[in-house]
This record gives C-alpha cells, sequence and structure tokens, in this order.
C-alpha cells in the first residue's frame, strides 16, 4: 500500500499542479475538469490517475466520491476559475461565477484534508479593498484550516516565465505555512528554454536535431521518446513582413508609425527577450512571437516556458493544446510548493 501523501486535483486542466506534485513525490488519485481534452492529456500524462470530466458549479462532492470511490485525501489542490473575482469582472464575492471557488470549498469541507492549495489571479488578493480575499480566508478558517497566502512569480522558481500568480495554502494542523523563500541564482531565459528546439514543424515522436546546450534543457528532455506538438502556425505574408521588423524583445513601438496600430492591443507584435524569462504564456492568441523565427511559438515551445517536460504530451487540436498550456499552473512552481508542503504533513 503507498505511503505517499495522496491528493485530488480539482478544475485540473491538463494537470500541470498535480504533474507538479507527482514530480513532488505524491499520489494523483484524480483530476475533474468539466473540458473533455484537458481530462484526456491529464488521463494520458497520469497514468495511474482517474480523470472525471464534470462541471463541479452543478457536481456536489458527494457524487464524485460515488463515481471515484474515492474516500481519503491527504491534499487538495486546484485552480477554480473565480470570473467574477477577475480584474474584468464585477468583483462582487456574491456573483454567482464564484459558485465554483465555493465548490472548493465544499470538497475541502467533504474530505477534510490534511492541507490544500488553491490557486488564483494575483488580483483575488486587492479586490474590492481586500473583502474577496478576507471572505476566502474566513469560509476556509470557518472549516478548520489556517491560511496562508502568497502571490509568487514562477521565473524565481526555476520556471523561465514571469508568470505572477496568488497562492492560498491551508493547513489542517494549525501551523504556519511558510512560503518557499523566491531562487536568487539566474533565472532561466527564454532562449535557454527553447534554442534547441528548431524553426519549422517536426512530426510527432521525431528525434531531437540538437544536444542539449545547458541545464535546464537536460532537465526538460529526461524521459522523453522524442519531440510532441512541435507543429508551427503558418502566418500571412504581412504579417511575417511585420514581424520580422521586431527586434528580439521588441514589440510595436519598434515598428514604423504606419505599422503601430495594427492591432488595437497594447501587447501586439511582442517578441520573447531571448535574455530574459518569458512573459506570461497565455491560451494561444497571435500576438506574441518568438525572439528568433518569424512565427508565434509552437505548443512544445510554451509547453517548455510553462516547465512542462518534453515528456508531457498534450492531446486534442492545436488550438486546444495551446489553451490547455496557457491554463496551467506551471509543474514547476507547482513542485517546489509541494516538497514544501511535505514538510507539514
Amino acid at each position: 500500500m503507498s505511503t505517499k501523501p495522496k491528493i485530488i486535483d480539482l478544475f485540473s486542466g491538463c494537470g500541470g499542479l498535480s504533474y507538479g506534485f507527482h514530480e513532488a513525490g505524491y499520489e494523483v488519485l484524480l483530476g475533474v475538469d468539466n473540458w473533455k481534452d484537458a481530462i484526456d492529456t491529464f488521463k494520458y500524462n497520469h497514468k495511474e490517475s482517474q480523470g472525471v470530466i464534470a462541471d463541479l458549479f452543478f457536481v456536489k462532492p458527494e457524487e464524485i466520491f460515488k463515481i471515484t470511490g474515492i474516500k481519503e485525501v491527504d491534499v487538495i489542490v486546484g485552480g477554480p476559475p473565480c470570473q467574477g473575482f477577475s480584474i474584468a469582472g464585477r468583483r462582487k464575492i456574491e456573483d454567482e461565477r464564484n459558485g465554483l471557488y465555493k465548490s472548493f470549498v465544499d470538497f475541502v469541507t467533504f474530505y477534510k484534508p490534511k492541507a490544500f492549495l488553491m490557486e488564483n489571479v494575483p488580483n483575488i488578493v486587492s479586490m474590492g479593498g481586500g473583502i474577496v480575499n478576507k471572505n476566502i480566508i474566513k469560509d476556509f478558517e470557518t472549516i478548520g484550516y489556517k491560511i496562508e497566502y502568497k502571490i509568487l512569480t514562477a521565473s524565481y522558481f526555476g520556471v523561465p516565465q514571469k508568470r505572477r500568480r496568488a497562492f492560498f495554502i491551508g493547513l489542517k494542523s494549525g501551523k504556519k505555512f511558510e512560503f518557499p523563500i523566491p531562487g536568487k541564482e539566474a533565472l532561466i531565459t527564454s532562449e535557454e528554454a527553447i534554442s534547441d528546439l528548431p524553426e519549422h514543424s517536426l512530426t510527432d515522436g521525431s528525434p531531437y536535431l540538437k544536444k542539449s546546450n545547458n541545464n535546464y534543457q537536460e532537465f526538460i528532455r529526461n524521459g522523453a521518446k522524442g519531440i510532441f506538438n512541435h507543429q508551427i502556425t503558418f502566418h500571412k505574408d504581412e504579417t511575417i513582413r511585420i514581424i520580422s521588423l521586431v527586434p528580439d524583445g521588441g514589440n510595436y513601438k519598434n515598428l514604423p508609425e504606419d505599422l503601430q496600430s495594427t492591432r488595437n492591443v497594447h501587447i501586439a507584435w511582442t517578441r520573447l527577450n531571448s535574455k530574459m524569462p518569458s512573459f506570461t504564456i497565455d491560451t494561444g492568441h497571435r500576438h506574441h512571437f518568438h525572439y528568433k523565427f518569424d512565427r508565434i511559438p509552437t505548443v512544445r515551445e510554451s509547453a517548455r516556458i510553462q516547465s512542462f517536460p518534453d515528456s508531457f504530451v498534450f492531446l486534442g487540436t492545436k488550438t486546444s493544446q495551446y489553451k490547455q498550456v496557457g491554463n496551467a499552473v506551471p509543474p514547476g512552481l507547482a513542485k517546489v510548493l509541494a516538497e514544501k508542503m511535505f514538510n507539514y504533513l
């Protein structure tokens, strides 16, 4: 019988958060999400785990228990999509869209795990003058958990990306969780993350065309049976012409004035900076470009920047794969938090 701490991942997406916990020595029992593509990918990469397609706005913990037979859980993790908390939302804790957050609370109440980790957008901490944050803490303290929260930047924890996210961690023991200290060593750059991947598409399973040339590439390749999800996007000639005018790390401000307004978003025509960690990987729109090649990053390049190992394969259409990658918690950051949490269990 396994002595590893057992976790379930709610709103799991493709399973980036739980993959980090798996790498830290936890047993992943279950991933739940309402999107079939994400659960297909989750199950493909978590072969010992159950994957359930369910809308947790409607499906209660008791029903998940009946479906899965899972009785005991040490840790619950997840990132409930709180549209009502988002900066574009109405910022009301009562917003019915926040019912998904309430569902997370219901699962913690039902299973009474030793600990939980809830991830969300950084704005959740300051929404409504802090009222949202206070309500979250109150809800979990009411059911017996000591809560700590912090906004973390992934690039300070070995991830080649400046992704900022809020993490709430609760302990049943009443102990105060001490978050890991951000690393002071050199940050991993975009170039270090993806420079060994070619300009053109590769058939899934293709061998590596170059040797790894740094520690991150060596680490990210470990256990992979070739390269997957590296199919490029073909752009219009005019798009290629415009992006070719933007230097490494540049954006629309580097273009001639008559071209600066060709896309009406402030992130338009942005290239990765080869000498810095990437900006936040999103769900696949076409405004961010490779630091060197005149195209957007491939799914595999985006996954590398999110710290997914090359052995983690994404299923579904290319559009779906981009969305899965962009929605995920970086496994590298998740692993750091999981290792720290292990000491409290």
